[in-house]
């Protein structure tokens, strides 16, 4: 993943909330898309920028996918950024 990817990942608003959503528990596409005015399918495309971003994963479970923060994806940009507050 390169970082610039994760800033524009986080860029948009509809993928920060997907983000703030996933920080409770891991969720199905299904129940994330009631909290958002788009529809199913733009919530399954916002979430494939944050897998490819590397700030979200998913795991099978049966015919549902289950995402969830990938905490490595926040690390790096953690990292990135912490060099801009130590002195």
């Amino acid at each position: 993943m390169m970082l610039s990817d994760a800033f524009v990942a986080i860029a948009d608003p509809n993928r920060r909330y997907l983000l703030e959503e996933l920080r409770r528990g891991p969720k199905t596409v299904n129940e994330l898309a009631s909290g958002l005015p788009v529809s199913r399918p733009a919530v399954s495309q916002h979430l494939k920028v944050l897998l490819e971003a590397g700030l979200v994963s998913a795991k099978a479970d049966g015919t549902r996918r289950i995402y969830a923060v990938a905490n490595g994806g926040f690390f790096r940009l953690n990292l990135w950024l912490d060099q801009f507050w130590e002195e």
